[in-house]
């Protein structure tokens, strides 16, 4: 692991350490895990916007799916 320092306003950082209270855990993995999952909500929705994308250039034809 890499040591890095941000900065975080105040009310942030309250609401942050009111959370790692409630989870037991600290500052570090909860950031680490939030930054994760946020990663991952990103690589999802990049996905979804090339899927849309190429059904807006290529349409679904009347009888593509019919039996």
């Amino acid at each position: 692991m890499k040591t890095i320092q941000i900065t975080l306003d105040e009310d942030l950082l309250n609401r942050v350490d009111e959370f790692i209270r409630e989870l037991n855990t600290t500052r570090s993995a909860f950031i680490r895990e939030s930054l994760r999952h946020h990663l991952e909500r990103m690589r999802i929705k990049k996905l979804e916007q090339r899927h849309r994308e190429g059904y807006l250039s290529h349409p679904v034809a009347r009888s593509e799916f019919d039996i």
